[in-house]
């Protein structure tokens, strides 16, 4: 970062145009992420003008510690959504007017899933169908919840599971914990950190139409991240296109295995199974050039 900081990527979103987003655990700043002609390393630009500390100012009165931003969302026009974790809020961008609002959603039907101490365990993930907005309720009780854009009411929640548990629903206690969602050609799309996996849903029926465990490539020997906990995942972020999964860490500012020094979030490309993807996955290192 600019003043020194380490970059804990916490969530990627594809736009229409093609441009790789992602955001910081550690503020509300949004990032392109640029590709260079080095496929082993690219840099993050912030985006100018969007989600500043003058358009968040009507909310800081009410806002507990940092902006703890968990994932990213596009509508159709172009309006930009984050998540944020610590206080439970959606916030939208509109690139038009250049203000920022916060989503007053009324989360009555669902709120006996939201833990009341642990304000690390809800927002974690969002995604955009039309005018419903998929939010992740992350853990201490995981939920898939959908919201109506326009009434802003819960219309529905679910949970979905992966077929393997095993030593993970020890681990959780039987929760699911989910990291991230994605839209993608009328499914929706969930990051499962703790069990390594990205699940393939039809939300209308609650139903898993395919699984894809990533576990392999987490745990490869070159990328390994050391971690805080030993079984816990560091994939936090997810974005699908026609080809690929996009896949990012928030390895929380450890080094990798073979090399302690380098405390960069790896950016997996993994070619979809289900697809042929048009040129081979890399991974790169995502660094910030201080533009």
């Amino acid at each position: 970062m600019p003043e020194g900081q380490r970059f804990d990527a916490s969530g990627l979103l594809l736009t229409p145009q093609g441009e790789l987003l992602t955001v910081s655990d550690r503020g509300p700043s949004i990032y392109r992420i640029e590709f260079s002609t080095n496929a082993a390393a690219a840099d993050l630009a912030r985006l100018p003008d969007c989600f500043t500390e003058a358009q968040l100012a009507p909310f800081a009165a009410e806002k507990h510690d940092r902006y703890d931003c968990e994932g990213m969302a596009q509508d159709s026009a172009g309006r930009l959504y984050l998540c944020e974790e610590a206080d439970r809020w959606i916030l939208r961008f509109d690139p038009v007017t250049h203000r920022v609002t916060r989503l007053e959603i009324d989360w009555t039907p669902v709120r006996k899933y939201f833990d009341p101490f642990d304000h690390d365990a809800s927002f974690e993930g969002i995604a955009i169908d039309n005018e419903t907005l998929y939010v992740a309720n992350e853990r201490q009780r995981g939920r898939l919840i959908a919201v109506d854009l326009q009434t802003l009411k819960v219309i529905d929640d679910f949970v979905v599971r992966p077929r393997r548990g095993g030593f993970v629903d020890l681990l959780t206690g039987g929760d699911v914990h989910y990291s991230d969602l994605c839209w993608r050609d009328g499914s929706l799309y969930a990051l499962l950190r703790e069990n390594r996996v990205i699940l393939k849903i039809d939300p209308a029926k609650h139903q898993v139409l395919a699984e894809y465990d990533y576990g392999a490539v987490e745990n490869a020997p070159d990328v390994l991240y050391h971690r805080i906990y030993p079984f816990v995942g560091v994939m936090e972020g997810l974005a699908v296109d026609r080809d690929c999964f996009w896949l990012v860490t928030d390895n929380n500012g450890l080094g990798r295995v073979r090399r302690p020094e380098d405390t960069r979030p790896t950016l997996f490309r993994c070619p979809r199974p289900d697809a042929a993807p048009s040129r081979a996955g890399v991974t790169s290192r995502v660094s910030d050039s201080g533009r």
